[in-house]
């Protein structure tokens, strides 16, 4: 028998239903081919399943190939056209754009700042959608990834979507690419994965159960089950936020960097996100790109500018500054100096003279000395260091038993010398203890801070390296300010991911208890803490430059509306030892604050990571360095992500304008077109709908129909009562979002936005083109009998398009024949036919008068060569 030629892009009938063929795969050692389609018609829309020709011609009813020249004409008799109107919208809507334009982004619920474009005008140039966004902490980030997405989406290119993050940020992630771009994650936090579980049988791979979801990194990496379901699995773009944290380290790959590999080999589009991705190691750095684009970089330790180029974009404040002055406050800085109380100068003098004959014999190439970790934790606590030293003595008593005998002495006199340390650090309580002290009279003076624990709107931020000085805080603060119960939060890492978020959205809730959040360094990365807070203190001084960026940046960010306040404590001491150390903190201190006005980049500044910025001030504590040098070591230097970007200028969407691009449309806005075609749908179909024109705002009540559309979309975007509120005006929306930081969760159904963007990417806009097509069965095309069109005059608007493999179109067109009596007279762009017809214009009235249907369809069968095989017809 012949052989039938498929191809992607082609429409087919399958069991009775439309679908359009994705890729083509011949089958080793038969005859049959695999074809891989998408739904179309209303029952199998957007379904994924493959079909063995030979197998529904010997079973079923065979594979009817959709012939445009088959096309069946009726005549629009609607009140002004309206069917026919919305039809050929519908269309118009499902037509992906394959330049490189912006025609969706740019539209959501976010302010108009150009740079935050350019991100996905320079991914868009790219043949895949890969791209790191590298811009400072605070810059937008997340938006920059919610206007890519929404570009790829609009271009089909995000049917699956999988994003990537740590614990604490998954909730702040979904809601803010829904609120801004509707795009709807599932979170698959721990619980969000046991429903899954519970859902699906035993062998079902829960990675294909929603197409959008949010998953911590975490939760990945520490199931080794996951890697059998993401191995069978494949998105059409993966997102990895605080990318640096899968980046390759030395020679052993971490269980995130494996995952993150992992996952750029399961996708067509990916999208790296970090302020920080290079740590000092160029081989690192190499590893992100090549997680991007595998042929980027052969040689991970020599490459250069054109290696990379086009795979990432790194803006900072000084780059942009014109586009967001008012959106950055100057900061005001202020240094506590702690009188340090007698017992703590027993306990830095014995720090000073203490000397550890068989751990620091033992001591690790590369770490720093014991004795400069209990110094470093001293700094944060007299808890800490206890907690430091008690570890450490119950390590060393496990191993007495079994070292030579020398040996054993040396680390029995250790341990007699820990205990001794043991003893005068918990003689060390909170009423002697003196950073604490000053912080309680810091919190206590109303004019220091101008903090008086009482106002929902100003919150403060107490940040601490260590667990055992946050539990130290949380316990004493509690007690000594006197606040109410609730008033203090803690986070930190060891939480659970419910735990983390909770907490997160309870310090963002105004009408929370909530006061003082204490948080460890988990709470450091991504997370926005501005919108209730303006003031931090550092507790204990971080030994990294990114630290003190990452920290900061919680409440010194886009969208701080006032100016940030940052205390840091220092012990003073009359140790001549801990003045030394002093001195090195505060260098630190000052670097910091030089890195925000001036460069933007701390990275620039003696080191790249935490862990290579701790080190180098480890060995000016240690006294490897002086003071001198390590300061003139934290120099600006040049930078190699600033090598890598070569001789180009650095984006700052001065040029986005230009590339905005304008869909046609037959209607002038979102708002008119859903309105109209949910007018039809209810004329057939019982939809309780509530209009407010002036707000542009719509509450639906979710019949059967709808509820089944958004059972596998977030839970949170449909209130209790079984509604949804749509919302095509931007600034209203803009300021909803803005006052839902002012509104309880007991006011509303949750801590998410009710009212939804209703624009092209908002799940019902499909439904309703589904919807507003209906008026027409499958294989039909309405006819418009249009009174600017002259008598004897005849229009045929057709669609064209070539798919590649994937059945994404390459090349595609809509364009318009026209008649003149019986002779095709020439074609004409959609524009020219736009504005020859005026119907997206001009209200046309109809007539009703009859037409020759069957004269038509002899002129379209037998017309011209544009009337390609392959080209859909209108």
């Amino acid at each position: 028998m012949p052989q039938t030629t498929y191809a992607p892009g082609m429409r087919l009938e399958i069991r009775g239903e439309e679908w359009v063929v994705k890729r083509v795969n011949t089958i080793s050692g038969c005859h049959s081919k695999a074809l891989t389609a998408i739904g179309i018609s209303e029952l199998v829309r957007d379904k994924e399943s493959i079909f063995l020709d030979g197998l529904e011609l010997d079973h079923g009813n065979g594979i009817k190939i959709l012939d445009p020249a088959d096309i069946e004409l009726k005549q629009d008799n609607s009140e002004r056209f309206i069917h026919g109107k919305l039809f050929v919208e519908s269309l118009l809507r499902q037509t992906p754009p394959i330049d490189n334009k912006l025609y969706l982004g740019h539209q959501g619920a976010v302010d108009d700042v150009p740079f935050q474009l350019d991100p996905a005008l320079q991914a868009l140039e790219l043949p895949r959608q890969r791209i790191l966004i590298a811009d400072a902490v605070g810059l937008g980030k997340t938006i920059e990834i919610g206007i890519l997405l929404s570009e790829l989406i609009r271009r089909g290119r995000g049917k699956r979507i999988l994003v990537v993050t740590l614990k604490s940020l998954m909730a702040q992630f979904q809601k803010e690419l829904w609120h801004r771009f509707t795009i709807p994650l599932v979170r698959l936090d721990s619980s969000g994965l046991q429903k899954v579980r519970n859902n699906i049988p035993t062998n079902a791979n829960p990675f294909s159960y929603y197409d959008k979801t949010i998953i911590s990194i975490d939760t990945l990496k520490n199931d080794s089950e996951y890697r059998v379901y993401l191995e069978n699995c494949h998105w059409d773009i993966v997102v990895i936020d605080e990318a640096h944290n899968v980046a390759e380290r030395g020679n052993q790959k971490s269980q995130r960097a494996k995952v993150a590999k992992l996952l750029a080999e399961h996708s067509e589009s990916m999208i790296l996100a970090s302020a920080t991705p290079f740590d000092g190691n160029p081989r690192s750095f190499a590893s992100l790109m090549n997680m991007l684009d595998p042929t980027a970089i052969a040689d991970p330790e020599n490459y250069g500018p054109e290696d990379i180029k086009g795979l990432y974009l790194r803006r900072f404040k000084k780059d942009i500054n014109e586009q967001v002055k008012e959106s950055f406050k100057e900061r005001t800085i202020r240094k506590e100096m702690c009188i340090a109380s007698s017992l703590e100068e027993s306990v830095y003098e014995k720090l000073s003279t203490l000397k550890l004959e068989m751990i620091d014999r033992r001591k690790v190439k590369g770490q720093h000395l014991f004795k400069t970790v209990l110094e470093k934790s001293m700094f944060s606590s007299p808890a800490a260091c206890l907690k430091t030293v008690n570890e450490r003595l119950k390590r060393q008593s496990k191993v007495l038993d079994n070292l030579k005998l020398e040996d054993a002495k040396a680390c029995a006199r250790d341990i007699e010398k820990l205990k001794e340390l043991s003893g005068l650090l918990q003689a060390i309580t909170a009423e002697n203890y003196g950073k604490y002290q000053s912080l309680l009279s810091l919190l206590k003076d109303k004019t220091a801070l101008n903090w008086t624990g009482k106002s929902s709107d100003d919150r403060l931020v107490i940040f601490t390296e260590h667990l055992e000085t946050l539990t130290f805080l949380k316990t004493n603060l509690q007690k000594d300010l006197n606040l109410n119960d609730g008033a203090i939060l803690e986070l930190n890492g060891s939480m659970s991911d419910i735990d983390q978020m909770s907490r997160v959205q309870d310090f963002g809730d105004p009408n929370s208890k909530v006061r003082l959040l204490i948080a460890s360094d988990v709470a450091s990365e991504g997370i926005n803490l501005h919108y209730l807070s303006h003031k931090m203190i550092h507790f204990d001084i971080p030994w990294s430059l990114m630290t003190f960026q990452q920290r900061n940046g919680r409440i010194d960010r886009y969208g701080q509306e006032r100016e940030p306040l940052i205390c840091y404590l220092l012990t003073e001491s009359s140790n001549e030892n801990v003045k030394d150390d002093n001195r090195n903190l505060e260098i630190l201190i000052k670097k910091d604050q030089q890195a925000q006005k001036s460069i933007g980049d701390p990275s620039a500044l003696g080191g790249y990571d935490v862990d290579s910025q701790e080190q180098l001030t480890a060995k000016a504590m240690e006294g490897e360095i002086s003071s001198d040098e390590f300061e003139k070591s934290l120099e600006e230097k040049p930078d190699f992500l600033d090598i890598m970007w070569g001789e180009k200028p650095i984006h700052t969407g001065k040029e986005t304008i230009v590339k905005k691009g304008q869909l046609p449309r037959l209607f002038k806005s979102d708002w008119d077109y859903f309105t109209r075609a949910l007018t039809e749908v209810q004329r057939r179909n019982k939809l309780q709908v509530a209009r407010q024109d002036d707000r542009q705002i719509l509450t639906i009540t979710l019949n059967d129909e709808l509820k089944h559309l958004f059972k596998n979309l977030p839970k949170e975007i449909v209130t209790k009562n079984g509604e949804i509120h749509l919302c095509a005006h931007r600034e209203y929306l803009k300021q909803e979002i803005k006052a839902l930081r002012n509104r309880s969760t007991e006011e509303s159904d949750n801590s998410w936005l009710q009212a939804h963007l209703l624009w092209e990417n908002h799940p019902l806009m499909d439904w309703i083109s589904h919807k507003a097509s209906s008026h027409f069965r499958r294989g039909e095309a309405p006819v418009l009998t249009l009174p600017t069109i002259p008598q004897g005059e005849s229009w045929f608007l057709i669609y064209g398009m070539m798919p590649n493999k994937r059945g994404l179109p390459v090349v595609q067109d809509w364009f318009a024949v026209y008649y003149e009596q019986a002779s095709c007279k020439g074609i004409k762009t959609l524009e020219e036919f736009l504005r020859a017809t005026k119907i997206d214009r001009q209200e046309h009235p109809n007539s009703g008068s009859e037409i020759n249907l069957a004269h038509l369809l002899t002129k379209y069968r037998s017309g011209s060569p544009t009337h390609a095989q392959q080209a859909r017809a209108v």
